[in-house]
């Protein structure tokens, strides 16, 4: 009854429609990490849970205009995505990096793309377009839940530094790869001829819209104001970006490549990883529901279905597929670029396993690519997409975890968790005085690390200043106030 009469507002009050819906994504997604955080799973795969389960196959809470009407949000939220990932192309950690990870990110993307085009088009026999566009979108990861398996295992060592390297660049091959994926597509739609101009077309219209994002980057400097502490960083900051996502648009291009060189420029030109870490505490709600709105448009009824856009293969059998040809690509791939490099084996032999997240990127360009190609085949596009990634993020963690543990780079042991305390000048000390000595040095190292994340407390900085600020003006007032 309660269902039905809110239903019926819904439907003949537009307002009423999308805030309610808004407001039921939000504290729908919040409840489900609730209980995936209690299973140890990224707050991704609850998120779409969460779209899957308040959308139209299961409980159909959320109207189909309202989900339409959120087709601008894959574009916002991956412009967020992407300026954050601009962070880590500081020029001293260019330098760092040489050509030895460069060298292995391409490997393992391009080789994770290949295997899966072999796979769908040779051996199931797929359209080729949707072919092209699929296997590109297999070159793209999700460092998010590699990255909080570091944290929480406090894992350190060339394993990791090579991890964490090549995990920032990978997306930006995927990128440059879905760029020229989806304009050979698109091409091969509209009936033209495969020629030097379709594939070098997109690398000069990408070319372009990174020169743009950096002259954005050049242009967020200048206008942010010289008291960095303010509200107004906030402002300035998001409205450049949407500025951004609404040129790109205009102009039917990804907005990608252009947010992260816009990052990229302003990180190296000022040095100011604050308003990144301002950023990454404000947009939470914005990739709730970008996440939400993937599951809403999840086609579940598409899984066990075949397609004569994409062929006769049903999709559920095109999934499992991809799935497993997306992980022997990256692990064939990584593999074969440490041993070209000459990594140290246990670098060479499971970094692979720590490429297998896929959600963020992928999820956001399948929408684009959906919104791209159109009809049959972009609603496969998205449903494979979304289909793998909750796989993936699933079992993600547990591989980033065991490539972790199995090469080295963390231990369980209570000896490699804190290293022993000196003890020159005194006779051998007891198992009971050394376990006693370890759990005062984990004590200390407990004592010295903050509940706060770097996120929040930039936040709370930034919200701190802006209430002295407004407390000094109020002071200023009543002075005057009092001299009148």
């Amino acid at each position: 009854m309660i269902y039905q009469l809110i239903r019926g507002a819904m439907d003949s009050h537009a307002a009423a429609s999308i805030i309610i819906s808004i407001a039921l994504m939000l504290f729908c997604g919040f409840a489900m990490t609730r209980l995936t955080k209690r299973l140890r799973l990224p707050d991704v795969t609850a998120y779409i849970l969460t779209g899957i389960l308040i959308g139209p196959f299961a409980l159909n809470l959320v109207p189909a205009s309202v989900v339409s009407g959120m087709e601008f949000l894959p574009d916002v939220a991956l412009a967020f995505i992407a300026f954050g990932t601009g962070e880590f192309f500081t020029l001293t950690a260019l330098r760092r990096n040489g050509a030895k990870v460069v060298f292995i990110t391409v490997l393992e993307a391009l080789m994770a793309t290949a295997v899966v085009f072999w796979a769908v088009y040779f051996l199931l026999g797929v359209d080729l377009v949707f072919s092209i566009v699929l296997s590109a979108l297999a070159a793209a990861t999700a460092p998010a839940s590699t990255m909080m398996t570091i944290r929480q295992t406090g894992a350190h060592g060339d394993f990791v530094d090579t991890l964490l390297q090549v995990v920032a660049l990978d997306d930006v091959v995927g990128l440059v790869e879905y760029s020229v994926a989806i304009s050979l597509a698109l091409a091969a739609v509209g009936g033209s001829k495969l020629s030097a101009g379709n594939v070098l077309r997109p690398i000069a219209i990408n070319a372009g819209v990174l020169l743009l994002g950096g002259l954005f980057g050049l242009l967020l400097k200048q206008l942010m104001p010289h008291r960095r502490s303010t509200d107004n960083r906030l402002i300035i900051s998001v409205s450049l970006l949407f500025a951004f996502c609404g040129i790109c648009a205009m102009l039917d291009v990804s907005p990608l490549l252009g947010c992260m060189s816009m990052g990229t420029v302003y990180i190296n030109v000022t040095g100011d990883e604050k308003l990144f870490r301002q950023l990454n505490y404000f947009t939470p709600p914005i990739l709730l529901l970008f996440f939400v709105r993937s599951g809403l448009s999840f086609r579940l009824d598409a899984l066990t279905s075949s397609s004569a856009s994409v062929g006769s293969t049903p999709l559920l059998t095109v999934g499992v597929v991809y799935f497993f040809a997306r992980i022997l690509g990256k692990y064939a791939g990584a593999y074969l670029g440490c041993l070209g490099v000459k990594k140290p084996r246990a670098v060479r032999d499971y970094l692979g396993l720590a490429l297998v997240p896929q959600a963020g990127v992928a999820i956001g360009l399948a929408a684009l690519g959906e919104r791209a190609i159109g009809g049959e085949a972009g609603i496969a596009l998205e449903t494979v997409i979304l289909a793998s990634s909750v796989l993936y993020e699933l079992i993600g963690p547990g591989c980033a975890k065991l490539s972790l543990y199995l090469s080295g780079s963390y231990s369980n042991r209570l000896e490699d968790l804190v290293p022993q305390p000196a003890t020159v000048g005194e006779e051998e000390p007891s198992a009971v005085e050394l376990l006693i000595r370890r759990i005062q040095a984990i004590q200390e190292e407990l004592s010295r690390t903050s509940d706060t994340s770097e996120e929040e407390q930039a936040f709370l900085e930034a919200a701190e200043d802006q209430l002295a600020a407004l407390s000094r003006i109020r002071a200023v007032g009543v002075a005057r106030h009092r001299r009148g």
